[in-house]
């Protein structure tokens, strides 16, 4: 018996060290788009939740918030409303459920054909460079898309600087479970010194009650910002393979076998869809966390349980998600310049690991369209409706990947001996 209560206890702890590895992305991508981070905070542990019940509680993963999100939500805002992007967030979830009965179907292999390395590279990589000027507004004292000057440019390069430090320090030195949370340590700082600075505004933390309901605002369903949206889903789609495989080599197992790649892409589209039902950012699984089940090795998905259950509480005090909403915008910039450049790497990577041939002209043809369209701001479309930005060369990528043939390979000539 005290054995048992000693293993509960070291899970319940575990899963308190799994949120805080986590939380640093998790608050951060609210944030940045106008989200609360108390909604996020609750819909990351409900769709953590979701996706344990799915996969029969086999795989040991955390869910939250997605920033291969962050440009199009960004600009659904800014054209149609949060209520209208919630929307088009919830039925991007029903894509990736989609994807879990094609699968069912026709087997994992079917997502590998109908999208390649040469397709997910570069939209990855769009993600990425796509919001390299709303890194350099941030850290420059601004707002996001430049329009407003929030901070003095000089005092904001120096917080923003010390955060990027920070964080740049913390990935590259640090050792064990420190290493996993460069986010919060250059949080923390750029934090810091913004209080010193006398940069932070406390009013609305004493304001604030210690226990309230986050604010939870719900969805509207408008057809331009839902077409806008489906297509982004591809990239976390693909995004969650790869973390699914590496949990697997963690803990040496085949979870794209057992519970199997249809009930994870299942539980990460229910998870997506309730999160935006509630207010919250679209989930994906986090790599973060992965890498303190590979140093911990604690295998357990009963971890991820109590991490779930600890982001749902704090979810209510209130006062704390005050204090994360007097988050200066120099900080979040600091940061950024490093993480949206992360994600235009991994973009690369997928295009290297997987020895796409870009001397082949389709191969450089789908690639190169694909990321002039995407960060150059190419839009298709007419008043009501419009395809621009990572929807569009998502929808590009994938129907010139279908309608190129694929090239023959060269004929050997024969060398005389």
């Amino acid at each position: 018996m005290q054995n048992m209560d000693t293993t509960g206890w070291r899970s319940v702890l575990a899963g308190s060290q799994m949120l805080f590895v986590a939380f640093g992305a998790l608050v951060l991508m609210p944030l940045i788009t106008g989200m609360s981070p108390s909604v996020a905070l609750f819909t990351a542990g409900i769709g953590t939740l979701i996706f344990q019940f799915v996969t029969q509680r086999q795989v040991p993963v955390f869910l939250a918030s997605s920033f291969a999100f962050i440009a199009p939500i960004l600009y659904s805002n800014q054209t149609w409303g949060l209520p209208a992007t919630l929307g088009g967030l919830a039925v991007a979830g029903l894509a990736y459920i989609l994807l879990s009965l094609l699968v069912h179907l026709r087997g994992p292999g079917f997502i590998q054909r109908l999208l390649p390395p040469v397709v997910v590279g570069p939209v990855i990589m769009v993600i990425g460079l796509g919001l390299a000027a709303t890194a350099v507004n941030m850290a420059t004292g601004k707002s996001g898309d430049g329009s407003i000057q929030l901070v003095d440019h000089s005092t904001a390069l120096i917080i923003s600087m010390a955060s990027l430090a920070t964080t740049l320090a913390v990935a590259v030195y640090a050792r064990g479970v420190l290493r996993l949370v460069p986010i919060m340590a250059g949080v923390a700082v750029g934090y810091g010194l913004s209080w010193f600075l006398s940069v932070v505004d406390f009013t609305a933390v004493d304001n604030a009650e210690w226990v309230a309901t986050p604010g939870f605002v719900f969805p509207e369903f408008y057809l331009p910002a839902i077409l806008f949206m489906l297509p982004v889903a591809i990239a976390p789609a693909i995004e969650h393979i790869g973390d699914v495989l590496a949990i697997g080599s963690v803990t040496g197992k085949d979870y794209i076998r057992k519970p199997g790649l249809q009930r994870t892409l299942l539980g990460d589209g229910l998870a997506t869809s309730t999160a935006a039902f509630l207010g919250g950012p679209p989930n994906t699984t986090y790599s973060e966390v992965t890498g303190a089940v590979m140093l911990t090795r604690n295998f357990n998905p009963a971890v991820m349980t109590w991490a779930a259950v600890f982001a749902i509480g704090l979810a209510f005090v209130e006062k704390f998600g005050a204090v994360l909403l007097t988050m200066p915008v120099p900080v979040m910039g600091g940061i950024l310049c490093l993480l949206f450049g992360s994600i235009a790497v991994v973009g690369m990577n997928t295009l290297i690991r997987n020895q796409v041939d870009l001397s082949q002209a389709r191969n450089l043809c789908i690639v190169s369209v694909t990321l002039v369209f995407g960060i150059g701001g190419m839009a298709i479309g007419y008043q009501d409706f419009t395809l621009q930005g990572i929807s569009l060369c998502g929808v590009v990528a994938i129907l010139l990947n279908l309608l190129l043939p694929a090239e023959k390979p060269a004929p050997v000539t024969p060398t005389a001996e």
